[in-house]
Protein backbone atom coordinates (compact mmCIF):
# COMPACT_ATOMS: atom_id res chain seq x y z
CA UNK A 1 0.00 0.00 0.00
CA UNK A 2 1.40 3.26 -0.92
CA UNK A 3 1.49 6.60 1.03
CA UNK A 4 -1.41 7.94 -1.37
CA UNK A 5 -3.32 4.68 -0.07
CA UNK A 6 -2.82 4.89 2.80
CA UNK A 7 -4.30 8.62 3.56
CA UNK A 8 -6.99 8.09 1.55
CA UNK A 9 -8.34 5.15 3.77
CA UNK A 10 -7.29 6.79 6.84
CA UNK A 11 -8.82 10.02 5.54
CA UNK A 12 -11.86 8.61 4.29
CA UNK A 13 -12.06 6.83 8.41
CA UNK A 14 -11.44 9.44 10.64
CA UNK A 15 -12.70 12.73 8.94
CA UNK A 16 -15.90 10.94 7.58
CA UNK A 17 -17.42 9.89 11.19
CA UNK A 18 -18.21 13.82 11.98
CA UNK A 19 -19.07 14.82 9.17
CA UNK A 20 -22.41 12.53 9.07
CA UNK A 21 -23.04 13.92 12.31
CA UNK A 22 -24.06 17.40 12.01
CA UNK A 23 -25.23 19.86 9.35
CA UNK A 24 -22.60 21.98 7.66
CA UNK A 25 -23.71 25.38 9.54
CA UNK A 26 -23.37 23.17 12.80
CA UNK A 27 -20.22 21.76 11.21
CA UNK A 28 -18.45 25.36 10.36
CA UNK A 29 -19.65 26.98 13.67
CA UNK A 30 -17.83 23.96 16.02
CA UNK A 31 -15.24 24.49 13.93
CA UNK A 32 -14.49 28.40 14.26
CA UNK A 33 -14.99 27.25 17.99
CA UNK A 34 -12.16 25.05 18.15
CA UNK A 35 -10.01 27.94 16.15
CA UNK A 36 -10.76 29.94 18.91
CA UNK A 37 -9.89 28.01 21.54
CA UNK A 38 -6.76 26.61 19.96
CA UNK A 39 -5.32 30.27 19.49
CA UNK A 40 -6.22 30.84 23.30
CA UNK A 41 -4.10 27.75 23.84
CA UNK A 42 -1.40 28.81 21.65
CA UNK A 43 -1.49 32.04 23.12
CA UNK A 44 -1.27 30.81 26.36
CA UNK A 45 1.49 28.67 25.95
CA UNK A 46 4.08 30.94 23.42
CA UNK A 47 2.37 34.28 24.19
CA UNK A 48 4.95 35.60 21.34
CA UNK A 49 3.19 33.54 19.10
CA UNK A 50 -0.04 36.24 19.11
CA UNK A 51 1.98 38.57 16.92
CA UNK A 52 3.32 35.84 14.41
CA UNK A 53 -0.36 34.98 13.61
CA UNK A 54 -1.23 38.95 13.49
CA UNK A 55 1.30 39.79 11.18
CA UNK A 56 0.96 36.56 9.18
CA UNK A 57 -0.92 36.53 5.73
CA UNK A 58 -2.98 34.10 7.56
CA UNK A 59 -3.37 30.76 9.73
CA UNK A 60 -4.77 27.04 10.20
CA UNK A 61 -6.55 25.90 12.96
CA UNK A 62 -6.59 22.01 12.64
CA UNK A 63 -8.48 19.64 15.18
CA UNK A 64 -6.37 15.90 14.98
CA UNK A 65 -6.74 12.72 16.59
CA UNK A 66 -3.95 10.08 16.24
CA UNK A 67 -2.97 6.90 17.05
CA UNK A 68 0.27 5.33 16.31
CA UNK A 69 2.43 2.19 17.11
CA UNK A 70 5.19 2.38 14.97
CA UNK A 71 2.78 2.78 12.09
CA UNK A 72 0.34 5.15 12.65
CA UNK A 73 -2.59 7.66 11.57
CA UNK A 74 -4.12 10.75 12.14
CA UNK A 75 -7.27 12.59 11.04
CA UNK A 76 -9.20 15.77 11.70
CA UNK A 77 -10.52 19.27 9.78
CA UNK A 78 -9.70 22.38 10.21
CA UNK A 79 -9.79 26.31 9.17
CA UNK A 80 -7.51 28.12 6.97
CA UNK A 81 -7.90 31.73 7.56
CA UNK A 82 -6.64 34.41 4.91
CA UNK A 83 -5.65 37.80 6.89
CA UNK A 84 -5.61 40.14 4.34
CA UNK A 85 -9.51 39.06 2.62
CA UNK A 86 -10.86 37.84 5.85
CA UNK A 87 -12.18 34.42 3.79
CA UNK A 88 -12.14 31.10 5.68
CA UNK A 89 -11.61 27.64 3.75
CA UNK A 90 -12.77 24.95 5.38
CA UNK A 91 -10.43 21.91 5.31
CA UNK A 92 -9.83 18.16 5.92
CA UNK A 93 -6.04 16.71 7.33
CA UNK A 94 -5.09 12.86 7.25
CA UNK A 95 -1.84 11.58 8.13
CA UNK A 96 -0.11 8.76 7.82
CA UNK A 97 3.46 8.29 9.57
CA UNK A 98 6.20 5.60 10.43
CA UNK A 99 9.05 5.79 13.43
CA UNK A 100 9.67 4.65 16.68
CA UNK A 101 7.17 6.73 18.25
CA UNK A 102 3.94 5.58 20.26
CA UNK A 103 0.48 6.97 21.37
CA UNK A 104 -2.33 8.43 20.84
CA UNK A 105 -3.47 12.38 21.28
CA UNK A 106 -6.15 14.71 20.98
CA UNK A 107 -4.02 17.43 19.53
CA UNK A 108 -4.75 21.32 17.73
CA UNK A 109 -2.30 22.19 15.46
CA UNK A 110 -1.87 25.77 14.60
CA UNK A 111 -0.08 27.22 10.71
CA UNK A 112 1.18 30.14 10.85
CA UNK A 113 1.35 31.02 6.75
CA UNK A 114 4.31 34.23 6.50
CA UNK A 115 3.35 34.44 2.94
CA UNK A 116 0.36 35.24 0.77
CA UNK A 117 1.86 33.07 -2.50
CA UNK A 118 2.41 29.78 0.51
CA UNK A 119 -0.76 30.59 1.87
CA UNK A 120 -2.74 29.87 -1.38
CA UNK A 121 -0.09 26.75 -2.26
CA UNK A 122 -1.37 25.18 0.33
CA UNK A 123 -4.80 25.63 0.43
CA UNK A 124 -5.07 24.71 -3.58
CA UNK A 125 -2.39 21.47 -2.96
CA UNK A 126 -2.29 21.38 0.64
CA UNK A 127 0.76 18.40 0.69
CA UNK A 128 3.00 18.39 3.21
CA UNK A 129 5.92 16.27 4.99
CA UNK A 130 6.81 16.75 8.64
CA UNK A 131 9.10 14.98 11.18
CA UNK A 132 8.40 15.38 14.82
CA UNK A 133 8.96 14.04 18.51
CA UNK A 134 8.68 14.53 21.61
CA UNK A 135 6.81 13.32 24.26
CA UNK A 136 2.81 14.02 26.26
CA UNK A 137 1.26 12.90 29.08
CA UNK A 138 -2.06 14.96 29.87
CA UNK A 139 -5.56 15.14 30.37
CA UNK A 140 -8.12 17.93 29.27
CA UNK A 141 -4.91 20.36 28.76
CA UNK A 142 -3.30 19.28 32.33
CA UNK A 143 -0.11 17.88 32.44
CA UNK A 144 2.86 18.22 30.68
CA UNK A 145 4.49 17.61 27.17
CA UNK A 146 7.74 18.32 25.02
CA UNK A 147 7.22 18.87 21.30
CA UNK A 148 8.47 19.41 18.15
CA UNK A 149 7.28 19.93 15.05
CA UNK A 150 9.29 20.93 11.41
CA UNK A 151 7.60 21.56 7.49
CA UNK A 152 9.13 20.50 4.27
CA UNK A 153 8.10 23.84 3.43
CA UNK A 154 9.19 26.91 4.05
CA UNK A 155 7.16 29.97 4.76
CA UNK A 156 5.12 27.67 7.38
CA UNK A 157 5.27 27.99 10.89
CA UNK A 158 3.77 24.63 12.87
CA UNK A 159 2.35 25.00 16.43
CA UNK A 160 1.34 21.52 17.75
CA UNK A 161 -0.61 21.17 21.11
CA UNK A 162 -1.98 18.17 22.64
CA UNK A 163 -5.10 18.59 25.03
CA UNK A 164 -5.62 15.33 25.89
CA UNK A 165 -3.07 12.01 25.30
CA UNK A 166 -0.16 10.13 25.83
CA UNK A 167 2.68 9.35 23.48
CA UNK A 168 6.71 9.24 23.27
CA UNK A 169 9.01 9.13 20.28
CA UNK A 170 9.64 10.33 16.99
CA UNK A 171 8.25 9.81 13.15
CA UNK A 172 8.32 11.23 9.55
CA UNK A 173 4.73 11.91 8.22
CA UNK A 174 3.31 12.22 5.29
CA UNK A 175 0.85 14.73 5.61
CA UNK A 176 -2.78 15.92 3.28
CA UNK A 177 -4.61 18.93 3.74
CA UNK A 178 -7.80 19.56 0.93
CA UNK A 179 -10.65 21.51 0.93
CA UNK A 180 -13.86 20.21 2.36
CA UNK A 181 -16.39 20.25 -0.70
CA UNK A 182 -19.63 19.94 2.20
CA UNK A 183 -18.18 22.70 4.21
CA UNK A 184 -17.04 25.13 1.59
Amino acid sequence: MNVRTALCVTAGLLVSIPAIAAEPAQQRQELHKMCTEALAMLQKENPAARASVSKAAGYGCFSNFGLSFIVGGAGGNGIVHDNSSGHDTYMNFASVSAGPDVGVKDYREILVFRDPKVLKQFVSSGWELQGGGGATAKVQGKGADAEGAGSARSGIEVYPMTRTGLSFGGALAGRKYWRDTQLN
